[in-house]
């Protein structure tokens, strides 16, 4: 097989379009990554973390189904609003943010991801159709089916980490919520600010720094469940 040595081929910047130069991407991924363009249904890897993270069950589930399981409190593969609320708490939140934002929540994606087309008044979550979910305007770190992604997740870092390399400041991640926004799509805006504000708000270091190990665990639920772990001692006292 010939390698392409044409440089235009294989540019990731182009001259007469300067938001490729501002917003680099990743090409040293195969160095830790293998395959890293193949979308992983069951594991969240990273370049320190090429086999994801092994210690955080899958239980069978794709990746986006495992981020939203940590909510679901009985284990019967659905999350009601109460449930919502009580996972929120238990990873720190305040009583009127988990309030609101557990209601909100399941009145977004409940429809979406009801297997039928009459609405519940319970505002159900179905944890099997939460891929029907998916909103435009993120970072593509989940395709279309609940798989993820990790050179679009290493390519976070790669476009908008400019003071850390493995972490973003709260004024990074607006950048990267305004570079990903989707025309006409007030809803996807709203929703990547409000959930990657609220996941800096929780995560953050003590530099204020949202770092890319947290974010990681976002999308496969593991930062939910050790900040959980973590908060426990507090719930009991």
């Amino acid at each position: 097989m010939e390698i392409n040595d044409d440089p235009v081929a294989m540019a990731t910047t182009a001259p007469m379009a300067p938001v490729t130069a501002q917003r680099l991407v990743r090409t040293d991924l195969e160095s830790s990554i293998p395959k890293p363009y193949l979308a992983r249904a069951m594991a969240a890897p990273d370049m320190e973390h090429p086999d994801g993270a092994p210690e955080h069950k899958a239980h069978g589930m794709s990746v986006l189904q495992q981020h939203v399981a940590f909510f679901d409190q009985n284990n019967d593969g659905i999350v009601y609003p109460w449930e919502t609320y009580t996972g929120l708490r238990d990873i720190g939140f305040g009583m009127l943010f988990s309030l609101i934002a557990g209601l909100g929540f399941n009145i977004t994606f409940s429809y979406p991801t009801l297997p039928g087309y009459i609405p519940s008044l319970l505002l159900p979550v179905y944890i099997a159709n939460i891929h029907k979910g998916k909103h435009p305007s993120d970072s593509g770190t989940y395709d279309t089916e609940g798989r993820y992604s990790p050179v679009n997740f290493e390519n976070m870092f790669s476009k908008y980490g400019k003071t850390v390399p493995d972490k973003l400041s709260l004024r990074e991640l607006w950048n990267m919520t305004e570079g990903n926004r989707v025309s006409f799509d007030l809803v996807g805006w709203i929703l990547n600010k409000v959930e990657w504000g609220a996941v800096y708000i929780i995560a953050k270091d003590d530099e204020g720094f949202l770092s890319k190990e947290a974010m990681r665990g976002v999308f496969d639920g593991s930062l939910f469940e050790n900040l959980a772990k973590k908060n426990a001692p507090k719930k009991e006292k």
